[in-house]
């Protein structure tokens, strides 16, 4: 039952997109997905650079049928770039206005995964560091439950995504209006936010997935996806493309 005492809104946390089936979610609550290593960071990045949306598909095959009708794609599993694909899942991908005017579909080992998942438990918004700030301003001017969903790895529990929870708590609990609600899992998050911001490059390097890209090389992203604020841009589902819903002609 939702917690009604504190009079104000709900946040609670997901570790894992195989959990969220177990949360009591109003119909309209907003879940904020977060993979920050790397798929919410790359997604903020790409529509920041210029893409009008971000059509996010769960399965290879789907990405493919759509590289076939003229998409771009983003393609990635366990970390590595597909070959079929014309981007790789980082956000130094989309730094020159090569997606400028474009869609692009996404389909990544855990964020889209997440998205799968969430869609159908009330509105989808995606958050990173990278657009920390602005999300935490819409969120508390919308009023609702919220639910942080960390896409983990492979519906495991990963660092990365837990402390970002930590710190969007945070952020909403600054504003008097939000409480934690009942869930012992935001109330982890926030500790280990509090724990990892004092340091948290450093905290961040004994991550399970910040090793896997070290291996593969693609551990370049890894300060820039821990830097708050570096795009005023907030992506919402909106029949099944992610839109930046602070572009002045929506």
């Amino acid at each position: 039952m939702i917690q009604k005492s504190c009079g104000g809104v709900p946040i609670e946390v997901c570790f894992s997109p195989a959990l969220i089936g177990f949360l009591n979610i109003k119909t309209e609550a907003i879940v904020v997905v977060t993979d920050i290593l790397r798929a919410s960071t790359t997604m903020v990045s790409a529509l920041a650079d210029g893409a009008t949306s971000i059509i996010p598909v769960a399965l290879v095959e789907q990405a493919k049928f759509l590289k076939q009708q003229g998409f771009l794609v983003v393609a990635e599993r366990g970390g590595a770039k597909l070959d079929f694909a014309d981007f790789g899942n980082s956000a130094f991908e989309f730094r020159d206005g090569k997606s400028k005017g474009e869609k692009i579909v996404f389909t990544t080992t855990n964020g889209t995964a997440a998205i799968n998942e969430a869609k159908e438990r009330g509105t989808v918004a995606i958050g990173a560091f990278s657009n920390l700030s602005v999300l935490a301003e819409w969120l508390t001017n919308q009023n609702k439950q919220v639910i942080i969903l960390c896409s983990g790895w492979e519906n495991n529990f990963c660092l990365e995504d837990t402390v970002f929870a930590g710190a969007l708590i945070e952020k909403l609990q600054s504003t008097g209006k939000f409480f934690i609600n009942n869930n012992d899992s935001a109330h982890a998050a926030l500790d280990l936010w509090n724990i990892a911001k004092k340091d948290i490059l450093t905290y961040i390097n004994k991550a399970q997935h910040r090793l896997r890209l070290q291996k593969l090389g693609a551990d370049d992203v890894i300060e820039f996806s821990f830097t708050h604020d570096t795009a005023k841009v907030i992506p919402v589902l909106i029949e099944n493309e992610l839109i930046d819903i602070l572009k002045p002609d929506l």
